[in-house]
């Protein structure tokens, strides 16, 4: 085991031996104070990885279920039951997040999302701005059904640009600013924005909003999440390709799009009909996720529905479904991460948060200025995380219960934290798992990219903060959401 290795599992291992140690805070309940010291190293574990996601949250949830029986005997306190750490596994969007691995999967292995890219790239590609709203567009239809970013903009849409970029007489060591400077930056600058125009489109968005539920109070559907996010998401999109070809404008201006389109589609041969089956079923989940309320379902149930449709009629097997290691990973780490939540939540860990922090901070009577002010930390705080799941489980409950208490309406905090934790991510080249992708082609230095993300994200809070709330506004005085 390396050095590297041991220095991390010795910190991991030593807050919540400290903590067990510790007495707990007055008014704390010991089994919370104690699970808090587990949840706390399981957040740092997401952040210096000794290892996976999964392996961290499953040695977690062993040592919760084994802290609850104990601490539960000792103290006399009301017991927790020990299966309700594996209550994330329980959750609908655990699955629902899960079955929409699978779809993503298919717009692999069917082909689907490159042909796709491809008669984009031939409708509208003749510039290389153009280009660069060839990748909005096609993220942004991927996004739905992708809940894995890295997967979308590192899986799909990175492969076919570079191929795009190379074709183009443009590489890392020849010419970067003839094209690729522009186009890569520009996919994952896209990515956090499609990212949170809707509830599928990342992983963690799904649970920012589980655990953000309990303590505002709020529920958002499906189709509430992308209707709130319509307005301020499809102008962000419109201008985020604009902002970055005029700070680093490409040498190139003109496409030969026709060509390198015919080229690519030709290599992929005629539609076949699984990939005609796919959009069939894509178009149905869509259709399931946004009419869910009318139909009676909830969109967990609408997944596994799509789920089974594409395992059934064979558009992929179960060995694609094993070997889609990101769902399987999301899933283990997911439900955790969730169920360690639940737990904190049921031993009163977040209600004792509250009430200290009632005590300790106050924005006066101007809810509206606690509003903006969480939501600007929310965004400049993501210079420390390089993980968008370990961020939310770490500051999302924080800011939804001090955003609470100074009084902020619920569905515009909630609505602008759930945005803010896909778009936040993209103020550097580490801010999520995309990013070392695209960073790594090596048409982009630190710097520049620092320079476009902070711009990019401080732009999209501004955006937000008046568009978006006077938006969100509207939609709740029109009982929309």
């Amino acid at each position: 085991m390396s050095k590297d290795k041991l220095w991390k599992l010795g910190i991991l291992f030593l807050i919540p031996i400290i903590i067990f140690m510790a007495p707990a805070p007055e008014g704390l309940p010991l089994l919370a104070w104690r699970i808090f010291g587990l949840y706390l190293a399981a957040i740092l574990g997401l952040i210096l990885k000794p290892y996976s996601e999964p392996v961290i949250l499953l040695a977690t949830i062993a040592a919760s279920a084994v802290t609850i029986g104990n601490t539960a005997i000792t103290s006399g306190e009301p017991v927790v039951n020990i299966g309700e750490v594996l209550g994330g596994y329980q959750s609908g969007t655990t699955w629902l997040v899960f079955a929409a691995f699978t779809l993503s999967a298919a717009f692999v292995t069917t082909g689907l999302g490159k042909r796709i890219a491809y008669h984009l790239i031939k409708l509208m590609g003749g510039t290389t701005l153009r280009l660069g709203y060839v990748t909005a567009c096609l993220d942004l239809l991927l996004a739905p059904a992708t809940p894995s970013n890295t997967a979308r903009a590192g899986g799909i849409v990175y492969p076919i640009i570079n191929s795009v970029v190379v074709a183009l007489g443009s590489e890392p060591d020849k010419n970067p600013r003839k094209a690729g400077h522009f186009l890569m930056i520009n996919i994952y600058m896209v990515t956090k924005t499609t990212s949170y125009m809707f509830l599928t489109a990342m992983a963690p968005n799904a649970l920012a909003l589980q655990m953000m539920a309990p303590i505002l109070k709020i529920n958002l559907s499906w189709g509430q999440w992308a209707l709130a996010a319509a307005a301020p998401g499809l102008l962000c999109l419109i201008l985020t390709p604009l902002v970055i070809y005029f700070l680093y404008p490409p040498e190139l201006k003109k496409v030969d799009n026709k060509s390198i389109a015919d080229k690519g589609l030709a290599e992929m041969g005629p539609i076949k009909t699984k990939e005609i089956l796919l959009l069939v079923i894509f178009i149905a989940a869509l259709c399931g996720w946004v009419f869910s309320k009318f139909l009676n379902i909830n969109e967990a149930t609408v997944a596994l529905c799509v789920m089974a449709a594409a395992l059934i009629i064979n558009i992929v097997t179960w060995d694609d479904v094993l070997k889609n290691k990101g769902g399987w990973n999301t899933l283990i780490w997911y439900g955790g991460i969730i169920g360690m939540s639940g737990v904190l939540t049921k031993a009163g860990f977040f209600d004792w948060l509250a009430e200290t922090l009632k005590h300790s901070l106050s924005f006066g009577e101007n809810a509206t200025v606690a509003l903006l002010v969480l939501l600007f930390i929310s965004v400049a705080i993501r210079y420390l995380f390089a993980s968008g799941g370990a961020y939310v489980a770490a500051m999302v409950p924080v800011f939804a219960t001090v955003g609470s208490l100074s009084g902020a309406n619920p569905m515009l905090l909630a609505l602008g934290l759930l945005f803010s934790n896909a778009y936040g991510g993209a103020v550097t080249h580490y801010g999520g798992a995309a990013a070392p992708i695209i960073f790594g082609a090596g048409y982009n230095d630190i710097k520049s990219w620092w320079i476009i993300g902070g711009i990019i994200a401080f732009g999209t809070l501004i955006i937000h903060c008046t568009l978006g709330i006077a938006w969100w506004e509207f939609l709740i005085s029109m009982g929309f959401i």
